[in-house]
């Protein structure tokens, strides 16, 4: 049973399962705070059908790309390639958590499950083919990881509809995963060029590489204080003083860390940048939602 869940856990990526179920939660509560009242069965059902579809998508990923991570040292161990779980073992899982998950997103609303089987086909069918084709594909995967927000946002509310709250906290999501996957590009470069696979902007360390990826962080700042200018109907505005000293200096030491990749071009420093990354996003959201519950 021990070696079933940790098998399992490698199966659905279970790290990047989690940030992507913690960034729909935030903002579900943001939509719920919006409407000044949240609903805790929504919450759990929205928790555990984002976490069984982010499952699924992750598991379709590695089906997909079972012969690639053979080859990667990073990726050996994962149940497919390393024998410990069949194909067909890994297909029959990764379709029962996509359905159970839809199913569970469409009872809070058809918009919620629509955007996850979208989110699904994007990453799995898309995204994932295209890695070794085309950097192109982290603008397509961009796509499918932002969707969170928007997921969480609308499974707020009974009858969603489109405003700018939601458009931004997808825009934030979906700028700020270019420094973050060119940063683990450029720390697995080496291991990615066994599987082919060309995520870095040139498909290369160099100095053009480091340069995008430093006017992505910059593009960012301005990007992250939206909140701070667009007004709710109250005539507030969405992030407040907190947000926005919080979302300066976030994203002032997201650039710089930048800077020191496009100085250096060495690992070192995109591992910098790649944990900043990490840390950056749940800040900006746990930010803006305790900012806005603050009004």
């Amino acid at each position: 049973m021990r070696n079933f869940i940790s098998d399992f856990n490698k199966l659905i990526k279970l790290r990047l399962t989690l940030t992507v179920v913690f960034s729909a939660s935030v903002c579900f509560l943001m939509g719920s705070r919006f409407q000044g009242d949240i609903n805790w069965i929504n919450w759990i059902i929205l928790t555990l059908g984002g976490f069984l579809v982010t499952g699924a998508a992750n598991g379709f990923n590695e089906i997909i790309e079972k012969d690639l991570d053979k080859l990667m040292r990073r990726t050996m161990d994962r149940p497919i390639p390393s024998g410990k779980m069949t194909t067909g073992q890994a297909l029959v899982l990764s379709l029962i958590m996509g359905i159970s998950g839809t199913y569970l997103l469409v009872s809070l609303n058809f918009p919620t499950g629509v955007l996850a089987v979208f989110s699904i086909f994007l990453y799995a069918f898309v995204y994932t083919p295209m890695k070794r084709k085309s950097p192109i594909a982290v603008f397509i995967g961009a796509f499918p990881g932002a969707f969170p927000p928007l997921i969480g946002y609308f499974a707020a509310f009974n009858e969603p509809q489109i405003s700018w709250i939601p458009i931004i906290l997808f825009l934030i999501q979906f700028v700020w995963q270019f420094p973050h996957f060119w940063a683990i590009a450029w720390v697995l470069d080496e291991d990615y060029k066994r599987a082919g696979f060309r995520l870095l902007p040139t498909t290369k360390q160099d100095k053009t590489s480091a340069l995008i990826t430093l006017l992505s962080t910059i593009i960012l700042i301005p990007v992250s204080l939206m909140p701070t200018v667009y007004l709710m109907p109250s005539g507030q505005a969405f992030g407040g003083i907190i947000y926005t000293i919080i979302a300066v200096l976030a994203g002032l030491f997201f650039a710089w860390q930048a800077i020191q990749l496009y100085n250096k071009r060495d690992v070192a420093s995109a591992k910098k940048l790649m944990y900043t990354s990490f840390i950056y996003l749940p800040i900006m959201q746990l930010t803006l939602l305790f900012d806005f519950i603050a009004k």
